[in-house]
């Protein structure tokens, strides 16, 4: 693979986790720098390491994987989204809400935005490329893309407040549905 397909690869991966930054930017749940840090550690964390573990599990099992994932990443969204929405709509304004840069949501949502680079993991297997090259490529561009999700979905957050909230909740639910395709 040439560094221009890899790059590619890794630009496509890292869609779905800037979506996913920009729906969290937008609701502004986590505005602290350390939960910016835990939300484009993790991500990048889990799209570089899950390539590795897709290239290390081979072609032996990519039927069994290649037939749920889409709907594991799809149930994952759509809670997450789900409990956005529902956030947004509580009527009281001083309940402090869910930060997605800790705990379960921060492992829902860095497994769901992940399972696409398993994938690409197998099918780098098949291909006998340098699969660290590769994955490290992945984790920085994933990086660059969630941290740009965030700044971009704060901004949008600011001006547009709790509608923004929901529009979070209805992207990432959106993209679980879009994974079903």
């Amino acid at each position: 693979m040439s560094l221009i397909e890899i790059i590619l690869v890794a630009i496509a991966l890292a869609m779905d986790v800037f979506a996913v930054c920009l729906g969290i930017g937008a609701a502004r749940s986590a505005k602290a720098p350390r939960a910016t840090f835990r939300l484009t550690f993790h991500f990048s964390l889990f799209q570089g390491g899950m390539t590795l573990i897709g290239w290390f599990l081979g072609s032996r099992i990519v039927g069994l994987i290649l037939s749920f994932n889409h709907w594991v990443a799809f149930a994952l969204l759509f809670f997450v989204g789900a409990h956005m929405i529902r956030e947004s709509l509580d009527s009281n304004e001083t309940q402090e809400k869910s930060d997605p840069s800790r705990g379960h949501l921060l492992v829902m949502l860095s497994v769901a935005t992940s399972l696409d680079a398993l994938a690409v993991g197998l099918s780098l297997a098949m291909l006998q490329v340098n699969v660290i090259w590769v994955s490290l490529v992945i984790t920085l561009v994933t990086l660059g893309f969630a941290l740009s999700g965030l700044h971009f979905g704060s901004r949008l957050g600011k001006r547009f407040g709790k509608s923004m909230e929901i529009a979070g909740g209805l992207l990432l639910i959106g993209i679980g549905i879009h994974t079903l395709f």
